[in-house]
């Protein structure tokens, strides 16, 4: 028997069935079935790619910012303090007095030796003409013992040649050398009363001259304390009724900060050493400092010790007690001699504080959660600086992160809605 014949008997003859009626219904079972086949491999399909076991994370991607690079020359520590004046004065007068004129206003700038007030000075004039007239009758009383004196010589003179000529006794001679030696001696003293007189007429300018306070040294004025017809005194407050200065001034070129580093950091910091500043009110900006010193004591009740930072750059917005965080920057290294790689900035919920300068973050790629120690930087309104440990461009879960794991697959969940629901 060959292939043809055999093929022949395996075919079906659909004449001889005859027409599809009651008798042979429709196969709807055979269908169904591959109805049911497809949605089962959909399914399958939906849930190897879609995975709804599998957590749904918010991301966030890391910006880069200017903060300071990440690696060589990155911050090795942050400290927040203030800005502090190494040479501020309250200027105050050295003498008692009720205050005539005030020539000051906040924010005036003032050189050295320019006049801030004026004090009465009515009656440090009259003790000045008083001093004045007693050192001209010192001196009169000088001219005085020193015409005595000339006119005693020539009596003394004559005396001794009448002596010698036998007509003036022994006692005539003493009385006239007596005479000459007294007015000697009144000379001597009227020399010293006249001292004693320009002595006194010195305090006396001295007086009048301290009832005009002037600028210590060149300066900003801070705080205007007086007002004309108060009262001011160097000693005492007087009750609260007497001011004790006029003002204070401020020379805006000795302006530093003052930072408080805890004790287990300050092995870090060293004269010397570079740093950053990034005022409060401008976070934006840096002002580049060093360390100029680590004061040698510490704070019991803080566990701190202040460091000062001195400003390498003037930056006029700087003001007294403005609040102020500072970095204290790492030397660089022979290995960074490429472009650095700078800092970044995330939500602050994407990070886990693990200490003042290191954290955890989630990073989301491919899928797959990684965990990393990341080194802190200062919190900013945008988010938190990362300084090293995660790229510009690289996204991180943010939100619930002790609920994930590394390693762990996830979905980025991209509906809002499906964060509130993932949060209650």
């Amino acid at each position: 028997m060959n292939k043809s014949s055999l093929l022949s008997q395996l075919q079906i003859d659909r004449a001889a069935e005859g027409p599809r009626g009651p008798d042979r219904p429709f196969p709807w079972l055979m269908v169904l079935g591959a109805v049911a086949a497809l949605a089962a491999l959909a399914a399958l399909i939906w849930f190897l790619t879609v995975r709804p076991d599998r957590p749904a994370v918010r991301v966030a991607e890391a910006v880069a910012t200017s903060t300071g690079p990440v690696g060589g020359g990155g911050s090795l520590l942050d400290a927040s303090g203030y800005v502090v004046a190494r040479r501020a004065a309250t200027v105050s007068s050295k003498v008692t007095g009720k205050v005539a004129e005030v020539l000051i206003e906040e924010g005036q700038h003032v050189a050295a030796g320019q006049v801030m007030a004026r004090l009465d000075d009515s009656n440090a004039r009259a003790t000045l003409a008083q001093a004045e007239a007693q050192a001209a009758a010192a001196q009169a009383n000088l001219a005085s013992a020193q015409l005595n004196f000339n006119q005693a010589g020539p009596k003394i003179a004559r005396q001794q040649r009448l002596h010698t000529a036998g007509y003036a006794s022994d006692t005539a001679v003493e009385d006239a050398r007596n005479v000459v030696d007294s007015t000697r001696l009144a000379i001597d003293v009227a020399r010293r009363q006249v001292a004693v007189a320009e002595a006194g007429r010195e305090m006396a300018r001295r007086n009048l001259d301290d009832t005009i306070i002037r600028a210590p040294f060149a300066g900003v004025v801070t705080v205007k304390a007086a007002q004309p017809g108060e009262m001011v005194s160097p000693v005492s407050a007087g009750g609260g009724f007497t001011r004790t200065g006029i003002g204070t001034v401020v020379d805006m070129d000795s302006l530093e900060v003052q930072v408080d580093v805890a004790e287990s950091f300050i092995n870090r910091v060293h004269e010397g050493m570079a740093a950053t500043v990034k005022l409060n009110a401008y976070p934006d900006s840096e002002i580049p400092a060093e360390v100029i010193a680590v004061i040698p004591t510490a704070d019991r009740s803080k566990a701190t010790v202040a460091v000062r930072i001195g400003l390498k750059t003037k930056d006029p917005r700087l003001v007294p007690e403005m609040g102020a965080r500072v970095s204290f920057l790492a030397p660089q290294t022979a290995a960074a001699a490429g472009p650095a790689p700078r800092s970044v900035v995330v939500p602050a919920d994407a990070v886990i504080a693990d200490g003042p300068d290191k954290g955890t973050v989630f990073v989301v790629a491919d899928g797959r959660l990684e965990r990393r120690a990341v080194r802190l930087g200062p919190a900013e309104k945008a988010g938190q600086i990362l300084q090293a440990g995660v790229r510009p461009g690289e996204k991180l879960a943010v939100g619930g992160l002790d609920k994930l794991k590394d390693g762990e697959r996830v979905r980025i969940n991209t509906r809002p809605e499906d964060d509130k629901t993932d949060e209650s």
